[in-house]
């Protein structure tokens, strides 16, 4: 009578379905740790914010005894937080508007027209990405202070519309539009303004959203140029005001409650365009 056999079973294979329960409970551990690590600093800034004058701060702010506005109304009436708030709308809000416009018009040409020496200007362009902005202080600097640019919003806008990031995203994402659009659109006879406008800004929303959102943080968020170009008071920024606060001996709790209001522009940004920015993400990969 023949005898069975039993096959050995891989030890690799049992080794991985014995970590398969580890690997998942790994992955969200990890994600929520991260989560508390990102969160935590941000919680206990506007907890600070409302902490009472003089009371609490961090870690004992976790634990708040009281709940009390008097910090934003200090810091409202004790600085000139609205006119900074002004100037930094000012500036990333016009930053954002010409970056996405030139970026825009950058990209159809670069993606859908043919002229010579087309790929050398594009990687040229985009070689300077490996170019910090520090080393281009002092020269951008210079080159504003002969045309009179410094404390003014052009002075402030200006230098930071050659976006070269923003030019190869908007480059990536029209490439991928059809060709026939174009050539439809020629031959029924469209000038080059009327084929932008009508066919690629409207196709290329969800991608002029997200550049958007990013253009505005960092401007939002900018401190280096603001600080270099705003030398008087009434053109300083949000961040560089706050800077100045805490350089002059705020309370903790009227910087904290400063910092606070800086975040809420980017919150109502990040709110508004939030469909725009999970429609790029969802239909970048199905795209071919």
């Amino acid at each position: 009578m023949a005898t069975m056999t039993r096959t050995p079973r891989a030890p690799g294979r049992a080794r991985g379905r014995r970590r398969g329960p580890v690997a998942r409970l790994t992955l969200p551990t990890l994600l929520l740790l991260t989560a508390l690590v990102t969160i935590t600093p941000f919680v206990a800034m506007v907890l600070v914010a409302f902490a009472p004058p003089g009371g609490r701060t961090f870690p004992d702010a976790f634990v708040p005894t009281r709940i009390t506005w008097d910090n934003f109304a200090d810091v409202l009436a004790g600085s000139d937080i609205v006119r900074w708030t002004v100037n930094s709308l000012v500036y990333s809000l016009l930053s954002v508007v010409l970056i996405l416009l030139f970026a825009a018009m950058a990209g159809y040409a670069f993606a859908k027209k043919r002229f010579p020496g087309r790929e050398v200007m594009f990687w040229s362009f985009l070689a300077t990405l490996m170019v910090p902005f520090q080393a281009t202080l002092i020269p951008t600097y210079i080159l504003v202070t002969e045309l009179g640019g410094v404390d003014s919003y052009w002075g402030l806008v200006v230098p930071t519309l050659a976006n070269s990031q923003a030019v190869f995203l908007m480059r990536q994402f029209i490439a991928q539009l059809p060709g026939e659009l174009f050539e439809a659109a020629e031959i029924d006879g469209a000038s080059e303004w009327r084929i932008f406008t009508t066919i690629v800004l409207p196709l290329v929303r969800p991608a002029l959203a997200t550049l958007g959102v990013f253009v505005f943080l960092w401007h939002w968020n900018d401190f280096l140029w603001p600080l270099v170009v705003g030398q008087s008071d009434r053109m300083r920024t949000l961040t560089v005001g706050l800077a100045t606060l805490q350089s002059e001996n705020v309370p903790i709790n009227q910087v904290m409650a400063g910092a606070t209001i800086t975040v809420l522009p980017s919150l109502l940004v990040f709110g508004l365009l939030q469909r725009y920015l999970t429609d790029s993400i969802a239909t970048t990969g199905l795209k071919s």
